[in-house]
């Protein structure tokens, strides 16, 4: 090849047609934030991160061990679209125990409760189907069902979680094909939906058709107050799914969830699993079951329990010691975030540059808007952080709100 060909430039890259779809699929907010705050340097409250010294390390790894010894090759092989049995019949046990009576058919293992989300909206939404959600709601259902090209309605909520009166005029005027709720220390929030809002949200999705899906990732979490019943527990007509995870309480990177609902709809579910992934991961299934069989899964909750109390409590004391005047904040019974409003209608999106100089980051509440997106919100993590950390997370975050006041 001669000098001159070598030298020549290269012809542009080609104008790739992506679907229609991916331009309703924005990049995470959380996602890119996090790029910045895994950076040793930063006291970051912006990822939903479980505590890593709290993980239970050494029984994970017997376990792992003992399914190698045990049943290494079919842990290798691949294995059923629904989930391992013993997993799927430990679940639906552990379940009841809480008041939701499910059988093992029931239960559909996921890749993290996060492929379930997709799994519904691949299943259930049509491009211009209406999805309710609250406001504010889990940024990454909202990426998901975005990419469906769905209609997002939204209703207001409260320290008592969604306003079910607001969702009952909706749906008198509308009809939903799928209303999204974190009954439990919703996320981005930390709110819990009130009892006497569980029992109205199902009699309006059973008086008005509509699917519940009824997302519980931190439900376990709860460390003041009383455990309330799951909103499938409530439904007696099969207009709820449910998903859950192990990431917030056993670790997130075994990447096991699973969806309970209706046989009919959990058909569908699995036929669209083994378009998506064929099975979640084997190994990962069958060391979590035998984990799961001597483990003292309760004692491990149990346990984790006073230390995110004592880290939300660090984190209470000192948004009082160092937030300005005219800041508000949730004040959360269980799982890992609270939400922040600033005063002076300061812009959270606008803050988190002068945030990252003083080494402290969060996350701007803007995106978690489904529709009118507001700009004078943040969400904070504290089960990630220990007291001490926290209090001087929050006294760095303190002093740059106030000197943008």
């Amino acid at each position: 090849m001669s000098a001159d060909a070598m030298s020549a430039p290269l012809p542009p890259p080609p104008a790739y047609r992506l679907s229609q779809r991916m331009s309703r699929m924005k990049t995470s907010a959380v996602r890119e934030i996090l790029k910045i705050a895994e950076r040793p340097d930063i006291l970051s409250f912006a990822g939903g991160l479980p505590a890593p010294e709290l993980f239970p390390l050494d029984a994970i790894a017997k376990a792992f061990e003992e399914t190698f010894a045990a049943e290494g090759r079919p842990a290798l092989q691949y294995s059923t679209t629904e989930g391992f049995a013993p997993l799927r019949e430990w679940i639906s046990a552990h379940l009841a125990r809480k008041g939701h009576h499910t059988h093992a058919d029931q239960v559909l293992i996921t890749s993290g409760s996060q492929q379930g989300l997709d799994l519904v909206g691949k299943v259930l939404l049509d491009p211009g189907d209406l999805v309710v959600v609250e406001d504010p709601s889990y940024l990454a259902a909202l990426q998901t069902f975005g990419g469906y090209e769905v209609e997002f309605a939204t209703v207001r909520s409260d320290d008592a979680g969604m306003d079910t009166d607001d969702l009952a005029a909706l749906v008198k005027k509308r009809q939903p094909k799928l209303l999204y709720v974190i009954p439990n220390f919703q996320n981005p929030k930390g709110t819990t939906l009130s009892l006497e809002r569980r029992r109205a949200l199902v009699r309006l999705a059973q008086e008005h058709r509509f699917i519940i899906l009824e997302d519980d990732p931190y439900g376990e979490l709860r460390f003041k107050g009383v455990h309330l019943p799951s909103l499938a527990s409530m439904d007696d007509q099969g207009v709820v799914l449910s998903l859950s995870t192990f990431s917030k309480t056993l670790a997130p990177g075994l990447r096991l969830g699973w969806v309970t609902g209706p046989r009919p709809l959990l058909k569908a579910l699995t036929i669209a699993k083994q378009a998506t992934d064929l099975h979640t991961a084997t190994l990962a299934q069958r060391a979590t079951a035998r984990l799961l069989a001597t483990f003292d899964y309760p004692g491990h909750i149990a346990a984790l329990m006073p230390v995110y109390a004592e880290r939300a409590n660090a984190m209470l004391a000192a948004l009082e010691q160092h937030m300005p005047q005219g800041t508000k904040w949730t004040r959360p019974d269980g799982g890992m975030f609270l939400w922040v409003e600033l005063p002076g209608g300061l812009d959270a999106a606008t803050l988190l540059p002068r945030a990252v100089e003083q080494k402290v980051a969060f996350v701007p509440g803007a995106p978690f808007f489904a529709n009118a997106q507001q700009a004078q919100f943040m969400r904070l993590n504290y089960s990630n952080r220990p007291p001490d950390l926290i209090a001087e997370g929050m006294r760095r975050l303190g002093s740059v709100i106030s000197d943008a006041l």
